[in-house]
């Protein structure tokens, strides 16, 4: 079943995310007249569909491919490890309880002295609860999928002071 989780959400962040989404359909990122950015915003239209439509699509995708049940060898009934995947197929009836969760994680990391790297990703998790003749068992999908990426570049400053190599900066000297 966690195969199955992972096939159908994939399919739909490969579904919702075929429109080629770019950056600047995500993000707008707002200059002064000398070109320094001043604000970056958010397209919150745009990142709620994506995520709304990619959540129903991750529904859609696991109650279909979940219909027909799963084939489970007669080995993995015995409990012992060793025999899981040996013996003849038995098909057994699954009932999915799925909720699939979607938000954006935005990230800025350095990329050089007066460069930021703006990536954006959209986390899926799928909380599932699969109900068998055996019991019921519950189990958590995460997948993090990178939709863009810009390096956003800065004013390079007057004066830089080289870090040590633990990362502190050397302090300017004050002036007398």
């Amino acid at each position: 079943m966690r195969s199955i989780t992972t096939v159908a959400v994939n399919d739909a962040v490969y579904y919702t995310l075929s429109d080629q989404i770019r950056y600047e359909d995500l993000v707008n990122v707002e200059r002064d007249g000398a070109g320094a950015i001043v604000a970056i915003t958010s397209n919150s239209f745009q990142i709620n569909r994506i995520a709304r439509d990619t959540a129903y699509m991750s529904q859609q995708n696991l109650s279909k491919m979940s219909e027909g049940g799963v084939e489970v060898p007669l080995g993995a009934f015995t409990g012992v490890e060793a025999w899981a995947g040996f013996g003849p197929k038995i098909g057994v009836k699954i009932i999915p309880i799925s909720n699939v969760a979607c938000r954006f994680v935005s990230e800025f990391t350095d990329a050089g002295i007066n460069q930021t790297k703006h990536s954006i990703y959209l986390e899926i998790v799928a909380d599932i609860s699969i109900v068998m003749p055996s019991g019921t068992s519950n189990f958590s999908s995460l997948t993090e999928v990178l939709v863009c990426e810009s390096v956003l570049l800065g004013k390079v400053p007057d004066t830089y002071l080289q870090a040590d190599i633990f990362g502190n900066a050397y302090p300017l000297a004050p002036s007398s």
